[in-house]
């Protein structure tokens, strides 16, 4: 499958088979509105966490209150929004649960997959909407027959299909033999897509090193254990390599070693290049399932979905950086973020 048939392939979305509080925060990139507009729609409490702040699930969260202001309700005026990060702390994620479940919202928004599920074990009762979970099956979010877990729960996931990521690190770097991986052993989603490679790559000739980074802390050191051991770095959606990943790129830069990610911020930050869905589009989808929870209709009633339109990011000054060139086939059917940042930039 080449990247140009990839970029064709939009899968529906489908129901299917994923933090007292120290250094939590409120939110501060919420939809601008005009103080003048009104609506009649009644006022109504939302609570939203995600287990760490960065540009991808930031923009997630904006583009959930963007859709829902949009459609009604604003904040500040008939909507009280209670956002809280647990700032990468799995046990403050449990703490920011648990204080949700007893102040009884209209509805929670859990935003990555240990927030989700820590959400999900401190309520049986408060709606709950996951999002950026990109296996909720091994996060226990949903059961094998795509229902989920429990009845006051649904969600959006982002299940990427690893043959389209395969064939873009194939073509990145058509020698390669090993893919290396830096990921967070306490995250269900990023050990679950661990043993997905680990079945796959060796069926397209390939092998996988897998190096534990248990903190943030650990992401550079981590990537700098691939030298020579492995020619290309893939990461996708763990949120302790998000929260690090200039000293990633970093590191890969010195190491002449390319990162294909599977999000738009990552390439911006530093990786060669991404095939995923956008993050703002992703949150604005989250935001029409929590507007339908907030406008009465019972969660039960909302199946889970998974969103995976997919659009190939590319830069071709990270890619040098990198050791790499880009090929003029790749980038006719790519979004040049070293350009579309000199355009937003105007």
């Amino acid at each position: 499958m080449t990247i140009a048939s990839t970029l064709r392939l939009s899968l529906c979305s489908i129901a299917i088979s994923t933090l007292g509080l120290i250094g939590c925060s409120n939110t501060d990139d919420t939809a601008t509105t005009d103080s003048t507009t009104t609506t009649d729609k009644p006022a109504k409490t939302l609570a939203i966490t995600q287990i760490v702040e960065h540009p991808s699930l930031d923009d997630m969260r904006r583009g959930i209150i963007d859709e829902l202001a949009d459609n009604g309700y604003i904040e500040g005026q008939n909507l009280t929004i209670n956002f809280q990060s647990a700032q990468g702390n799995t046990a403050t994620a449990g703490q920011i649960a648990k204080q949700f479940a007893g102040d009884n919202p209209d509805a929670i928004v859990a935003i990555s997959t240990p927030s989700a599920q820590s959400v999900v074990a401190s309520t049986t009762s408060v709606p709950i909407v996951y999002t950026a979970v990109s296996d909720p099956l091994a996060a226990k979010l949903i059961n094998a027959d795509g229902t989920p877990f429990q009845d006051n729960l649904t969600g959006l996931s982002s299940q990427l299909p690893l043959e389209p990521q395969i064939d873009l690190l194939q073509q990145i770097k058509p020698n390669a033999k090993t893919i290396g991986y830096v990921y967070s052993p306490g995250e269900a989603n990023s050990v679950a897509l661990r043993d997905r490679l680990k079945e796959m790559l060796p069926t397209r000739g390939l092998s996988i090193l897998d190096i534990p980074a248990n903190r943030p802390t650990d992401i550079g050191m981590a990537t700098r254990s691939l030298q020579g051991r492995a020619d290309i770095i893939y990461t996708s959606m763990d949120n302790n390599v998000a929260s690090a990943f200039e000293a990633m790129t970093q590191a890969a830069n010195e190491l002449k070693m390319p990162i294909v990610a599977s999000d738009e911020f990552s390439v911006q930050r530093g990786a060669t290049a991404a095939l995923g869905v956008n993050d703002y589009d992703f949150g604005r989808k989250t935001g029409k399932m929590v507007y339908r929870i907030l406008n009465g209709e019972a969660v039960s009633t909302i199946k889970p979905e998974i969103m995976n339109d997919l659009t190939l990011y590319v830069s071709p000054k990270h890619a040098k950086s990198q050791g790499v060139n880009l090929s003029a086939e790749m980038m006719k059917n790519a979004v040049d973020v070293d350009t579309k940042a000199k355009t937003d930039s105007k």
